[in-house]
């Protein structure tokens, strides 16, 4: 099994990690091939970093779609590019914050999704409506840490995911914890020990997830919504969809 996941920021020491969190989770039959797009934001905070984020996904997955790979991987937590990329691939193409979310489900009443800015709450609002969890969302709580924060001062990112997490449980009634950002993996283990609950980490639940469907010989429906693009020009790529 072959499986690309496309961190949709352009830092490479966060895209080394999640290929590492990757690989502790993927069969020893499964290749990971884990890249960024060529351009784009150094990290993704907010809508606007999203926006040009998911051109770089899209592209990602275009360009490898008869590459031989049989799935494809998203990994930030506001699942940027996730429904385009799907237009264009046939093999599943599966989303962090969609694969986590839903796993949480199977081992908890509500979930609580523990991420990064206050602005990102609005993102992670509209993706867990779009994934039709408000039900089983018990609560949105975020430090006041940037993305890249996680990596240069990791005993803070513990400190700020622990404390929101111990709200989240105690003061929502959160079964199981999200962590709302793809650098968050390396927190998840001493978490889970130290909360008691279930705690996911996007780019681990998306791996096994992405492993299962391509066992059970699945592939992304092609009949309406996530058919391919439809013919046509794009003015300034004229290699796109021509």
């Amino acid at each position: 099994m072959k499986i690309k996941i496309i961190n949709p920021n352009t830092t490479q020491a966060m895209t080394d990690g999640i290929r590492e969190a990757a690989l502790t989770v993927a069969r020893p039959d499964t290749e990971i091939v884990c890249v960024s797009p060529e351009k784009g934001p150094v990290s993704i905070e907010n809508h606007h970093d999203e926006v040009y984020a998911s051109v770089g996904v899209v592209e990602e997955v275009r360009k490898s779609a008869n590459d031989g790979f049989d799935a494809f991987i998203t990994a930030c937590y506001g699942d940027p590019g996730l429904y385009p990329a799907r237009e264009v691939a046939a093999v599943p193409v599966i989303g962090i914050a969609e694969a986590s979310m839903h796993l949480a489900t199977f081992v908890g009443h509500r979930f609580s999704v523990v991420t990064i800015l206050p602005r990102w709450k609005a993102v992670m609002e509209d993706v867990i409506s779009r994934y039709g969890l408000e039900q089983k969302c018990a609560s949105i709580r975020c430090t006041d840490m940037e993305v890249l924060e996680f990596e240069s001062d990791p005993e803070k990112g513990a400190r700020e995911l622990y404390e929101e997490s111990v709200k989240a449980i105690e003061e929502d009634g959160a079964e199981a914890i999200c962590l709302g950002c793809a650098g968050m993996v390396e927190f998840t283990a001493d978490l889970e020990k130290r909360l008691g609950v279930p705690v996911f980490d996007g780019v681990t639940a998306a791996v096994k997830v992405a492993e299962a469907l391509v066992d059970l010989g699945k592939t992304t429906n092609k009949n309406l919504y996530f058919n391919y693009p439809q013919k046509k020009e794009y003015i300034g790529y004229p290699d796109l969809l021509g």
